[in-house]
């Protein structure tokens, strides 16, 4: 039976409805998919690293990094018009992004305090927000309803190519993370045991530090600044499979994360007017985060 026979007649899929599906909603569901198994991917590996059950690339200053990027592209769109689109703003968002990812790198391979490294992050991320609002003021207003839109964040929008520019980051960071699994499992313990253990934690640190900056850069560049999934992923994998050896929790963080994601995508457009995703996933994430940090407390 020929495609045009089954969608036509009375009621019927129609081509407006494949097209409706296949430009807008099934590119929307990819990039939830892939963006939530990304984020929590690297959120995970960064908890690893810093054995701090907060660190995620939100919290780093991977995030701020990023709006800064944008920040710069938008007030440069003030001077140079014509120029200035949702590519100009992911590929200056990526930079930014994975500038502070650099930085950090730099800065974890001489300090060797987590909760030093944690603050610095968190730093980074207060200091990119004030520069970033400082240049708002000198965009056009063109570049700054692009800006605004993008830093609500949103999983919608997203063309092939760049779901599969996303997919391509997560594999390499998928299989830079699975190689320093053992690695991770033994800096829990510290990084002078691992190092006694016969593992080298810079290039673990820094094998790892560079998936996870990847797949967060490359994500943060096209849906903006989504977070919270990177917290929250890795907490509910391990308590889902009872365990912290990392080549398990790596690929449950992964399957919770998009789960999340694709679920506050949905509850995102339940409504007349959509949400933005990032705020949504924040009003998902943070009471879960509380309940757990209660719960261990208790």
């Amino acid at each position: 039976m020929l495609l045009a026979d089954l969608c036509a007649g009375d009621g019927g899929f129609s081509w407006a409805d494949g097209a409706v599906l296949w430009k807008l909603r099934v590119p929307r569901v990819l990039t939830a998919l892939l963006s939530g198994a990304s984020l929590a991917l690297a959120g995970a590996q960064m908890q690893g690293i810093f054995r701090n059950p907060l660190a995620d690339p939100h919290i780093m200053g991977v995030s701020g990094g990023a709006g800064l990027g944008a920040a710069i592209a938008a007030l440069a769109a003030g001077t140079t018009a014509g120029w200035f689109g949702g590519m100009t703003l992911a590929l200056s968002a990526f930079a930014g992004a994975l500038g502070t990812s650099v930085l950090i790198v730099a800065v974890s391979s001489r300090v060797r305090s987590t909760t030093t490294l944690l603050i610095f992050g968190v730093m980074l991320g207060f200091i990119f927000s004030a520069v970033s609002s400082i240049l708002q003021y000198s965009a056009r207003e063109e570049s700054l309803k692009l800006f605004y839109s993008w830093m609500a964040g949103s999983f919608s929008g997203t063309r092939y190519g760049e779901i599969a520019g996303i997919a391509g980051a997560l594999l390499i960071g998928a299989i830079l993370a699975l190689r320093s699994g053992k690695g991770l499992d033994l800096i829990l313990f510290g990084d002078d045991f691992a190092e006694l253990s016969g593992a080298s934690v810079r290039a673990i640190r820094f094998r790892t530090m560079l998936g996870a900056s990847l797949i967060a850069a490359t994500v943060t560049a096209f849906c903006g600044p989504v977070g919270f999934v990177g917290i929250i992923a890795p907490h509910l994998a391990r308590r889902l499979t009872g365990t912290s050896r990392h080549r398990t929790v790596l690929p449950f963080s992964m399957l919770t994360g998009a789960f999340l994601a694709l679920c506050a995508d949905i509850l995102a457009n339940l409504w007349k007017v959509p949400l933005p995703a990032g705020s949504t996933l924040a009003l998902i994430g943070i009471p879960l985060i509380l309940v757990i940090l209660l719960r261990n407390r208790s």
